[in-house]
């Protein structure tokens, strides 16, 4: 078996992002949604300040790489009497841009004593936003829309956590954003010796493209040492993102850079947000690691299409 030349190439400038670039005090900044707005890319930033708290704060760059300009306040702030399912924090959203309602939808863990759960909000401007609440009971997180309606009906990719088994990814769907059911298992987290064994869930949000929704996950594995994220590829019928039509074997992208080894959780690559430059024919990932710092990582995006395939 020849070695593969890596599909996603590190930032020269990794990490791209640390604590010393927030406007206040605070401990870390990862796993960050991604979106191209206008002529900037934009990340909305899970920011830990020195409570412990989470809240998600926008930053913004003219090449996605650099001189990121951070907004004065964050966007979303837990409240705890308006929002109590945020008492403990807004943590890794997934930005979606639906044509249909002109505006961008966030999909984020909402987080307190009852636990993690999936709430949406939508925003036109990243200035101010609308919170939809809770959509899927603790545990829950991992999640993230589909831009387009399948049949009338908004689909959603989410990771509930079981008492029991492994944790993995399910497809939920709903008329208006608000409320949710036929939920079918999508993605299983593999059993044994595999990189993605016990616990997966969603990247950032599925991208379209002619061939199918590409998907990318992470996957846990637990060790003697403790647990190593890594990160794979799917693809997903584009009429029926139930069918998945292709589940790579091999992981695409694991820790191995000094920052993503250590950190407040170490030997972590955890992806949120993704940006595509058709005209390029570039793929810009922008992912937390270590749960410390941002880092970005690039690939052609007819490279990852011909590696989803197989």
């Amino acid at each position: 078996m020849t070695q593969r030349e890596p599909l996603f190439v590190r930032s020269a400038l990794n990490p791209i992002l640390t604590a010393a670039d927030v406007p206040y005090p605070a401990n870390s900044v990862f796993n960050p949604g991604a979106a191209r707005v206008g002529n900037e890319t934009l990340l909305l930033i899970r920011v830990e300040d020195l409570r412990g708290i989470s809240q998600l704060h926008v930053a913004r760059s003219a090449d996605g790489e650099t001189d990121w300009r951070f907004d004065p306040e964050p966007l979303l702030r837990s409240d705890v009497d308006r929002d109590p399912e945020e008492t403990w924090g807004c943590e890794d959203p997934r930005l979606t841009w639906l044509p249909e309602r002109e505006e961008w939808a966030i999909a984020y863990t909402a987080y307190s004593r009852r636990g993690p759960l999936v709430s949406l909000a939508t925003t036109k401007d990243f200035r101010s936003v609308t919170r939809l609440g809770p959509v899927m009971p603790p545990e829950d997180k991992d999640a993230a829309l589909f831009p387009r309606r399948f049949d009338g009906r908004w689909a959603l990719i989410h990771r509930p956590s079981p008492l029991r088994g492994g944790a993995h990814m399910w497809l939920s769907w709903s008329p208006d954003l608000r409320h949710w059911g036929d939920h079918k298992l999508l993605l299983e987290a593999r059993d044994g010796a595999w990189w993605d064994a016990g616990k997966i869930g969603l990247g950032p949000p599925p991208l379209e493209t002619p061939e199918g929704w590409l998907v990318m996950y992470h996957g846990v594995r637990l060790t003697s040492d403790g647990p190593i994220y890594r990160v794979g590829l799917a693809l997903l019928a584009l009429d029926d993102p139930g069918n998945v039509l292709h589940h790579l074997d091999e992981w695409v992208f694991a820790p191995e850079q000094g920052y993503e080894m250590t950190g407040d959780v170490g030997r972590v690559v955890f992806p949120c947000g993704w940006v595509r430059d058709e005209a390029t024919d570039r793929l810009f990932l922008y992912y937390g690691a270590a749960d410390t710092v941002i880092g970005l990582a690039t690939a052609r995006f007819s490279d990852v299409m011909a590696r989803v395939r197989g």
